[in-house]
């Protein structure tokens, strides 16, 4: 029978459930564990491809053509395996799903409410995976904070499924903050233990802490923790700030995440995990033998999310060439103006990438970003919009196509080709 694990979060947004989940992954992976990991977002959105990356980071699109999480990313890095639309759903697509069997007469004139018909459907949604039977543990990462209203429906399901399936199934993971008082000088366990009451308050009891802090848990707090949150003190798991994402398997491994989790589902271990070709990865990563300088034009440059895959594609690629890869964003808006503000920025560096977009603002700058390196023999990508930008470089200043721009400051600007 399919294994259902559920990571939550408390105290904070951003603590890292993303990254644990496939850490905690890898490792089960590296033990000879099938396992895949579904995100379950509370927003009402139908998915992300219509959010601001601002708001929400950047759209993952897996094989399938689904617009997804950017954690489905991590996921994938992880674990080496492709994702699709199932792994990723929003509480917009629930809302959607079930209204649609309520218009076409599924439910048989009952009327449609959160109990049951809400949370059957994600209960659905979370098992839907593991009836394939491809799977021999199933990850679930739930989206949000606990004690958001947004967040109430999931937790309620998780509460029916650990009911219906039985706790040797079903293990549930919060991950919380232990936040350091600089003039107190100590950490405070408090605001876990609120997170966990509010957990108990929704009917859940975690049977594993994974308590985020700037500074080492002693054992008196770990003791204290597992007292007052009722869980065991190997329970208690400290995932220390690492130097790079990718050190985070190798620090769960050392706290015993994976084993402590096979325990409380009864499965066996099969092996020791092999990690070999995952610390090689990170020797070439941390000891790089050169470094190169590429610029990142793009208009969401004020976070690092909204191009996380182009930023984590840069991590690989220069790893596997032992080259360490200095991104050297470019907000394409400034490129607009003053014609030296192009040189100012690109001149020097070693290749340019000209990111995806949306809408108008910033086309300009792409277009002169690429006009530059075209000229100046600069290696260049692009992505999307990037590359269509490119082409509308090429058609204004090579090619001077009919319906091309006709003055120079047309030709900064997009155009329409009439070929």
């Amino acid at each position: 029978m399919t294994k259902y694990v559920f990571v939550t979060g408390g105290v904070s947004s951003s603590l890292g459930k993303g990254i644990i989940s496939a850490s905690l992954g890898k490792l089960l992976q590296a033990r000879g564990f099938s396992v895949t990991i579904q995100k379950f977002d509370p927003y009402i959105n139908v998915d992300p491809g219509t959010l601001n990356p601002y708001e929400h980071g950047e759209c993952y699109v897996t094989d399938d053509g689904a617009e997804t999480d950017l954690d489905l990313g991590h996921y994938e890095r992880f674990l080496n395996i492709p994702t699709s639309q199932a792994n990723n759903v929003t509480t917009g697509r629930i809302y959607e799903t079930v209204i649609q069997k309520e218009r076409a007469g599924d439910y048989l004139g009952k009327t449609v409410q959160v109990i049951p018909h809400i949370t059957d459907e994600i209960k659905r949604r979370v098992q839907l995976l593991g009836s394939t039977q491809k799977y021999d543990i199933v990850i679930n990462e739930l989206g949000g904070t606990v004690g958001d209203i947004e967040s109430l429906p999931y937790l309620e399901s998780l509460r029916q499924l650990r009911w219906e399936l039985g706790p040797d199934n079903c293990l549930v993971i919060h991950l919380t903050l232990i936040p350091y008082l600089k003039a107190a000088q100590e950490l405070k366990t408090k605001p876990t233990q609120h997170s966990v009451k509010e957990l108990l308050t929704a009917g859940i009891q975690p049977d594993i802490l994974v308590c985020r802090s700037e500074y080492p848990l002693t054992m008196d707090i770990r003791r204290k923790l597992a007292l007052f949150c009722n869980v065991d003190v190997a329970s208690v798991i400290e995932p220390m700030d690492a130097e790079t994402i990718y050190d985070v398997p190798l620090l769960m491994l050392k706290e015993r995440l994976d084993t402590t989790v096979l325990a409380k589902l009864h499965l066996q271990d099969r092996r020791e995990p092999d990690l070999s070709a995952w610390k090689v990865f990170l020797g070439k990563l941390k000891n790089p033998l050169h470094e190169v300088r590429i610029g990142l034009v793009g208009k969401y440059n004020k976070l690092q999310d909204a191009y996380k895959s182009i930023y984590e594609s840069f991590v690989h690629a220069g790893a596997m060439n032992e080259c360490r890869v200095k991104v050297i964003p470019i907000h394409s808006e400034q490129l607009e103006g003053d014609y030296q503000k192009v040189s100012m920025n690109l001149d020097g560096l070693d290749g340019v990438l000209v990111a995806p977009g949306f809408g108008e603002r910033g086309i300009a700058g792409k277009i002169r970003a690429i006009r530059y390196v075209r000229e100046n023999k600069i290696p260049f990508f692009g992505i999307c919009l990037g590359m269509q930008c490119a082409v509308v470089e090429y058609a204004n200043h090579v090619l001077d196509l009919p319906g091309a721009a006709s003055t120079e400051v047309d030709r900064e600007l997009p155009i329409r080709l009439s070929i």
